[in-house]
């Protein structure tokens, strides 16, 4: 097939800001499974599992349940506004400042469970809160028009629009019409591939926490790398 103008080229798809965003959506997958590996079943990316969960599980004897996950997606739109507030006031390199920001709240999980906890036990709902409020503020990296362009841990929204592509590519479009989408949920997948690897080498709670906050560390300092270079 002979190249066009529009044809969806390394080029042309591999900018800095969606070379950022695979690298903040192989962060949240990471760290999605790590929380739910080592958790009581907790889902730190899945608000719709949250909001169900926090309706339904006082209907079916699961109240405590019901409570963590109302819990949880407080902390994570928690972290949506702080993102939000601190992006329109201070910072001026947003998916650093974004995946800075993840990094001190993982941390802060990782402390809290390091002296309130037991490592035999799984990571308690206190420490997990301040994941989700880190995966929060992860999705306020990338915002055009006052709102947010690549949400980080949107996974469905992102296979929804995946599909629409598609169809849009089978209708007449290119290959632009979903290569984006795609990579997004490839990248996403790779990470919690790594989270799931991880539980499988590590024994107890904290070090999964240990190895959210060092990989997240490890994404931010990539991210002001390219940010700077740019």
């Amino acid at each position: 097939m002979t190249a066009t103008s529009d044809s969806p080229t390394r080029e042309k798809y591999w900018t800095l800001e969606n070379r950022l965003a695979a690298a903040l959506l192989l962060l949240a997958g990471f760290v999605g499974a790590i929380a739910f590996a080592r958790s009581d079943g907790y889902f730190v990316t899945f608000m719709t599992g949250n909001t169900e969960r926090a309706v339904v599980g006082g209907f079916v004897g699961h109240g405590g349940m019901a409570i963590g996950a109302a819990a949880l997606i407080a902390c994570f739109l928690g972290g949506v506004l702080v993102g939000s507030i601190l992006r329109r006031r201070f910072w001026r390199n947003p998916p650093g400042d974004s995946t800075l920001l993840c990094t001190v709240a993982l941390a802060a999980g990782t402390v809290w469970d390091n002296f309130a906890y037991s490592d035999e036990t799984p990571i308690p709902l206190g420490p997990i809160l301040c994941v989700a409020f880190a995966m929060g503020a992860l999705n306020t990296a990338f915002v055009r028009n006052g709102e947010v362009s690549i949400p980080v841990t949107y996974v469905t929204g992102t296979m929804v629009k995946l599909m629409q592509g598609i169809e849009r590519h089978l209708a007449g479009g290119t290959y632009r019409e979903w290569l984006g989408y795609a990579v997004q949920y490839t990248f996403f997948l790779l990470g919690a591939l790594l989270g799931g690897l991880l539980a499988l080498v590590t024994q107890g709670s904290r070090w999964m926490l240990y190895g959210a906050t060092i990989g997240c560390a490890v994404v931010c300092a990539y991210t002001w790398w390219k940010y700077r270079r740019s």
